[in-house]
């Protein structure tokens, strides 16, 4: 019997120790996997959405490709009863806003991020892709759409281009380049499907042409066919950007 709780206690300490260790050394929290030489790799960096935190949606690697790096990033506000958040809702709006003051300290936050996390690992701005849910998804327009030199492209799912973003928004040469993947489900209700339609919209007059992907029936998640095209659109855009 001892032997059994032996090797329980093993067991559930090796899974301990698989848990990514909390990095601190940049301008937010995050944890990161990444090969054993992540110079030059392709970056992907997750963006959970209210209420989570940074290991939320790590997971979705396991389903990508192995050569690229990895990183999850924590929002800097915390959450009543547990979990973080990029900003406060702006609950006099009819729609889904964010408090504009805590949007503005948060992207200047994300920027930082992404320009330490670029030099840290020893990569390029033309291989960063961000992939968003929810909060997470508006932060990576909030990047991708006022700082393109940043990223290669970004993956906003269940998400929205914030109407202070969008008041802001002109025509510019810069965003020619960036790649968009916009996924959301046709039922959900915490951030309107509308929201994806209209970012669609948005990026088409500034001639930016997402790849869009609708998924009926789905609420606030990401499925699994979400994720298999989120593993196509990146293969198609980092075949020729990942290292050997």
């Amino acid at each position: 019997m001892m032997k059994f709780f032996a090797a329980l206690l093993c067991m559930f300490t090796g899974m301990a120790h698989a848990e990514p260790a909390l990095l601190t050394d940049l301008a937010l929290p995050y944890v990161a996997a990444a090969p054993a030489e992540s110079k030059d790799r392709p970056l992907i960096i997750f963006l959970h959405g209210y209420g989570s935190d940074e290991r939320d949606l790590l997971d979705i690697k396991n389903d990508l490709s192995p050569s690229y790096t990895y990183l999850s990033v924590r929002a800097p506000q915390e959450v009543d009863g547990g979990g973080y958040k990029w900003f406060t809702q702006d609950t006099d709006q009819a729609e889904y806003e964010g408090v504009t003051s805590d949007v503005d300290k948060s992207t200047d936050l994300l920027r930082t991020f992404i320009e330490q996390a670029t030099e840290k690992y020893q990569t390029q701005p033309d291989k960063v892709i961000l992939v968003g849910f929810s909060q997470g998804a508006m932060m990576s327009y909030q990047i991708g759409l006022q700082y393109p030199e940043l990223v290669h492209g970004i993956a906003p799912l269940s998400g929205k281009i914030l109407a202070s973003l969008h008041s802001r928004l002109k025509p510019d040469e810069r965003l020619k380049s960036l790649k968009v993947f916009i996924g959301h489900g046709s039922a959900d209700t915490r951030v309107a499907y509308s929201g994806a339609t209209d970012a669609k919209a948005v990026l088409e007059n500034l001639l930016i042409v997402p790849e869009f992907h609708s998924y009926a029936g789905a609420g606030h998640t990401i499925t699994t066919a979400e994720v298999a095209d989120l593993k196509h659109w990146l293969q198609s855009q980092l075949k020729s950007k990942a290292a050997d």
